[in-house]
């Protein structure tokens, strides 16, 4: 087993790479807290890490946007596990068709709401709780949208960047106390949010062991495949007054 906490909070666990996240947590033994809107749907998930790795895996209603109850959410997985809680890992997500949201001020909301506030807002209880304890890790998905405004998708991509520099400020906070930050920062993954024929797509079981391990090795911003960083490095570097210019 690994040296990380005994037990893991997984927020929007009922995704692709969530599901894949928990797994891996419960094949090194850990216990999970799979933690998503849908808890009739956590709830399988539990009971499914339960039955093949013999942990204990609970199911509760976590809902990004319901921002009053994050609070009482927080104070259940502690209650749950107490000192034994010692990592969350934030993958929930909502990525609309950028017309759409260009167009509907509900789904414009949505998506900051699930992508960058109402993460910030749990992800900031658990930082002060691990913070007061001197121990625990935050991984959170965010996005390599979030590393240049482009038309196809600026908005999510907006939401995401908030969201990276947030952890990169948690990250400066929390490092003297003892608490590490980890970026995830995915290209293509074979999901829902990226169906069809994309090329170079993860798996999600691919982007689940890169994460436990970036979080085992205490990496600071991980790009999903690897390649990204090299792609989204070119990509930050073409002038503006050119890349004003490009679809993209």
């Amino acid at each position: 087993m690994s040296d990380l906490p005994h037990a893991v909070v997984i927020l929007g666990a009922t995704s692709a790479i969530a599901r894949a996240v928990a797994t891996r947590f419960a094949q090194q033994g850990h216990s999970v807290i799979v933690a998503a809107r849908d808890v009739d749907e956590a709830g399988y998930i539990a009971a499914d890490l339960r039955i093949r790795y013999r942990v204990d895996a609970a199911a509760v209603a976590w809902d990004a946007e319901d921002f009053e109850s994050h609070g009482a959410f927080v104070e259940h997985c502690v209650e749950r596990f107490g000192e034994g809680l010692g990592g969350v890992v934030l993958c929930s997500g909502y990525m609309d068709d950028q017309e759409n949201v260009q167009s509907d001020q509900a789904s414009m909301r949505r998506t900051f709401d699930v992508n960058l506030t109402g993460s910030v807002s749990t992800l900031d209880l658990f930082a002060n709780l691990f913070e007061e304890r001197g121990a625990g890790f935050i991984a959170a998905v965010s996005s390599v949208a979030g590393d240049r405004g482009r038309q196809s998708n600026y908005i999510y991509g907006a939401a995401k960047a908030g969201l990276s520099v947030y952890l990169e400020g948690l990250r400066n906070r929390l490092y003297h106390s003892g608490v590490h930050v980890v970026t995830i920062k995915p290209g293509f993954v074979d999901t829902k949010m990226t169906w069809g024929d994309v090329p170079f797509a993860a798996s999600p079981e691919d982007a689940a062991r890169a994460i436990v391990r970036a979080i085992e090795k205490k990496k600071n911003v991980v790009y999903l495949p690897w390649f990204w960083r090299y792609i989204m490095l070119i990509i930050r570097h073409i002038p503006e007054f050119q890349f004003k210019r490009m679809r993209m």
